[in-house]
């Protein structure tokens, strides 16, 4: 038998107890993805907190326009996530980089050293800038805005991996400081056919 570590070292309410706007979004990613992510659960501790975070991710991650793929996004998470120390964050959004890249080696090659990583020129530019305004921000100028242009990024995408960058800021420190577990299904999520 083993003991499995709690998902927080905070409080983590019960799915019942929960306000029903909060429930019918983690019921509803518990349809999708089949488990239900720990984030959610943990996040839940208070739900003003909660609805705010999400409110906020979905904004940033879920956008259909812009110059950015799914799996840009989550490279930007995952690269910047690793810098930050946040094992939450490079599990799970590791997990999505290998779904939506299709790729099942990339994500772990991005966490480790994006510049040996196999992906193209245009996304190690994106990750350089992303890992200094994960850094440095106070070091961006022109000459970034400038590079990054140079790979077909717009302005507005330039914020959005400044933006994506910064919220993972907030929740790579949260996610350590409350000690928030992986989901075990993570770890092989898009490293395998599914069957």
């Amino acid at each position: 038998m083993t003991n499995t570590p709690p998902i927080s070292r905070f409080p983590v309410p019960e799915l019942i107890e929960l306000p029903d706007d909060i429930k019918q979004m983690i019921l509803a990613v518990q349809e999708k993805a089949g488990f239900v992510p720990n984030v959610f659960l943990a996040l839940a501790h208070r739900p003003d907190e909660f609805r705010a975070f999400f409110a906020y991710h979905d904004a940033l991650m879920l956008k259909d326009t812009g110059g950015l793929t799914k799996a840009d996004r989550e490279m930007i998470v995952t690269a910047t996530s690793a810098r930050n120390g946040c094992l939450y964050c490079v599990v799970a959004h590791g997990a999505l980089v290998r779904i939506y890249s299709k790729q099942p080696l990339v994500a772990d090659q991005i966490a480790v050293n994006h510049l040996k990583a196999d992906i193209m020129p245009r996304q190690k530019a994106m990750l350089d800038f992303a890992l200094k305004v994960c850094l440095r921000s106070q070091d961006v100028t022109e000459d970034d805005y400038a590079l990054l242009h140079q790979h077909g990024f717009d302005d507005e995408d330039v914020w959005d991996i400044a933006a994506i960058t910064a919220f993972f800021g907030l929740s790579n420190r949260m996610a350590n400081v409350v000690s928030m577990r992986p989901n075990d299904e993570f770890y092989l999520m898009g490293r395998v056919p599914r069957t």
